[in-house]
């Protein structure tokens, strides 16, 4: 390719014992990665029947199975097709201590898109930005992050595609697209290296790898691999640069200036209920038709009334439509990968709507205040809230994020009476009076989240709920005006 010149292939001896070495010093590795939780994501790209499958193949020879998973991502699945872009790469990413190697990704399928004329500038420019934001996410949060593209030249492929032409059992390997590629090789040589430019970070860079000879071709891939895994390794005590916010803010008041005195009488509350609950079931049934997808993200104090708040917006909703996730401590499979991972895995489909009690913004209230993360890691994640949710407003959903508002009086009331209520019990714990003493503190983390992460394209919404009646006719008013305006009705 332009701009690049491929190193001297080494002898035969050089090149068997340099082999050795090196695999036996990622066998070695492997533990180190195990013992210190790094996570490895290794991107294999590259031109068609330049051999990725191989490579990874031969890579994958030195790894105990139990460490890898290999995912071939060249062609999206159905319900990946009514996920956000990012989505089925968040989807597989390894555990803490693993290797996930991805025989295509991401460049595939931009550059593809770019290429049959899928992409718009403005798209494609969007997209780079989002993949430039996926990698140094992962790599801030602690992956280590491998990108090769496997270069051979234009009449090496042709000779390729000529060998496995002669052989019935090979011939299906040469694809329309391969075909293609080839016939516009110069074309697809330009978007490639483009892209490579674009995304190349100083803490994901882009490996060219000589891909004419299969040994040669593992040797380099190899190499790279295990010094990037030293690398990371000698890193992973190093806190992370913070990033300047860099998304457009709504003003928010703090939680002590909001008045908590609004109520509704019965009859207003039923009323209202009624009319907002029908509303919303004729909403539901178009959303579904136009295929726009709506998260619901509900934060607030304990005994709030949260549920209740809920139940009243899936009261007038179809049971096949929705799904509610009620968010509590991480699982061990969960915790070993990126903290947003498991929000990125449960986003609904195109049509569908996602409840959330409780969300990603755990990161910056009980996991900051329990010490679960360190300060770095907190500090850090309001940007990468905000971004998460500006790929969602990219991707066309509806977020609507609320706030449950009462005050430190009304919460003793209600623990009180669950507490002294045997029906009501279960809703109580050990925990909640825990929490209940960390109050203030709780209060200043709430303040920061909201003054932090209510962006123009997400803002917050406070439901104010001394009065439960009041909050839930608020939250249903808001769903519905929020659903009205992006399906263009009144």
């Amino acid at each position: 390719m332009k701009m690049w010149e491929p190193t001297e292939c080494p002898g035969t001896e050089e090149l068997k014992d340099r082999l050795q070495t090196v695999r036996e010093k990622l066998a070695r590795q492997q533990m180190l990665l195990k013992e210190k939780k790094l996570p490895v994501l290794v991107l294999m790209e590259g031109w068609g029947t330049a051999g990725k499958g191989n490579c990874i193949g031969r890579v994958i020879q030195n790894i105990d199975p139990r460490f890898f998973n290999v995912e071939s991502l060249e062609k999206k699945t159905e319900e990946e097709k009514r996920k956000p872009f990012l989505y089925r790469y968040f989807k597989r990413l390894p555990e803490a201590g693993k290797f996930a190697f991805f025989d295509s990704g991401w460049m595939d399928e931009t550059v593809q898109e770019k290429l049959s004329g899928d992409l718009t500038e403005k798209t494609y420019a969007d997209r780079i930005e989002s993949v430039r934001r996926f990698e140094r996410q992962l790599t801030d949060n602690g992956y280590l992050v491998m990108k090769f593209f496997l270069h051979i030249s234009e009449k090496e492929q042709e000779k390729r595609m000529e060998v496995l032409e002669k052989k019935a059992d090979t011939s299906w390997r040469i694809s329309k697209r391969d075909v293609w590629q080839h016939k516009h090789y110069k074309k697809c040589q330009e978007a490639y290296l483009s892209f490579m430019k674009d995304t190349s970070l100083s803490s994901a860079p882009w490996y060219m790898i000589d891909a004419e000879s299969r040994k040669w071709t593992e040797l380099q891939v190899l190499e790279y691999l295990t010094q990037g895994i030293d690398i990371a390794l000698s890193n992973q005590a190093l806190a992370v640069p913070l990033l300047q916010n860099v998304f457009p803010m709504t003003q928010m008041p703090k939680l002590s200036e909001i008045p908590l005195d609004k109520e509704l009488d019965d009859n207003t509350y039923k009323e209202e209920l009624d009319r907002l609950q029908a509303r919303l079931r004729e909403l539901h049934n178009r959303l579904y038709r136009k295929k726009v997808p709506v998260i619901i993200a509900y934060e607030g104090w304990d005994a709030a009334g949260k549920g209740g708040n809920i139940k009243r917006i899936t009261g007038a909703l179809d049971p096949r439509g929705y799904e509610v996730h009620p968010i509590a401590s991480p699982e061990p499979h969960e915790k070993a990968r990126h903290y947003l991972w498991r929000f990125w895995t449960r986003l609904p489909k195109t049509g569908h709507i996602a409840i959330f009690d409780r969300t990603w913004y755990g990161r910056v209230m009980v996991e900051r205040l329990e010490g679960f993360c360190s300060e770095n890691d907190w500090m850090r994640a309001y940007n990468e809230i905000n971004e998460f949710e500006k790929e969602l407003q990219d991707w066309g959903a509806v977020l609507i994020k609320f706030w449950v508002q009462i005050d430190k009086e009304t919460q003793l009331a209600r623990f009180t009476d669950r507490q002294n209520t045997p029906e009501k019990q279960w809703k109580i714990t050990d925990e909640d009076w825990r929490n209940r003493d960390k109050w203030d503190q709780y209060e200043t983390a709430v303040n920061e989240m909201i003054q932090k992460t209510s962006t123009v394209y997400a803002p917050w919404h406070i439901l104010e709920s001394t009065d439960k009646k009041y909050a839930r006719i608020k939250a249903l008013r808001i769903v519905v005006e929020e659903l009205e305006k992006v399906l263009g009705c009144s």
